[in-house]
């Protein structure tokens, strides 16, 4: 087993890509802390993997700071984050978007990266050792119309993800990335601004694999990318986007 006795932490763990890489890391071997808003689902998954579960808000710095004290004191070490927790807005144009879900869409998908870094960097420098990985998007790569600033924040988590990459690398503390292409995930409909059979042939349309992307893919893909197979990558952003980015 690739993550045999690890330690992992992964955040928005109920539902899509957090629940497929959560059940992945679990086959895998890996103890983890599942994190999510979901008190309800997060419970039920966590449950159902055998694991232990954490309720909060990533985009909330006393949240973050709890979920520090719970995994320090329940594991002592974290050997592994994965920032999956992420929303989006509707399709709009850019100037349509309202300032409350702007602000959403960046405090979740970029400010919870911050807080991870905050709160559990120093202990991976001191120990020397640690892998985090950030679930980015292609449309941080290759945006869509009307998704502005849900492009923006990811295109700001695959920068951040070099420039945490490039400061950590001196203490064997690797940081990557994982672009999706749209996924069977609860975010789907939100992303395609509805789900009827047009609005999907149209995104599939982009994709020139010829599917959508699914949690089992990205439960692959992070498994990889945190396991000691990966030692010598590190800031790298993997697409995992059926030929969407070339």
């Amino acid at each position: 087993m690739r993550l045999k006795n690890k330690i992992a932490i992964i955040t928005g763990s109920a539902s899509g890509f957090g629940k497929g890489i959560a059940k992945k890391f679990s086959e895998e071997g890996a103890k983890l802390i599942m994190v999510d808003i979901n008190s309800k689902l997060l419970k039920k998954v966590s449950n159902s993997l055998s694991q232990d579960y954490f309720v909060a808000d990533v985009s909330k710095s006393s949240d973050f700071k709890s979920l520090k004290n719970f995994a320090y004191k329940k594991y002592g070490n974290i050997d592994i984050i994965v920032n999956n927790a992420g929303v989006t807005h509707k399709p709009k144009f850019m100037e349509s978007v309202n300032e409350k879900d702007f602000n959403k869409v960046f405090n979740v998908n970029a400010k919870s990266v911050y807080y991870c870094a905050k709160y559990f960097v120093p202990k991976m420098k001191k120990n020397r050792k640690g892998v985090i990985l950030n679930v980015a998007s292609t449309a941080g790569l290759s945006p869509r119309p009307k998704l502005n600033w849900y492009n923006a924040s990811k295109g700001w988590m695959i920068t951040a993800t070099k420039a945490m990459a490039i400061e950590l690398a001196s203490f064997n503390v690797r940081v990557n990335a994982i672009a999706p292409v749209a996924g069977l995930t609860p975010l789907l409909k939100s992303f395609m601004g509805g789900n009827t059979p047009q609005k999907k042939r149209a995104f599939l349309s982009t994709i020139p694999i010829g599917r959508f992307s699914t949690p089992e893919d990205m439960g692959n893909a992070a498994c990889f990318l945190c396991s000691d197979e990966a030692s010598m990558i590190t800031g790298t952003t993997l697409e995992v986007d059926g030929g969407r980015c070339i």
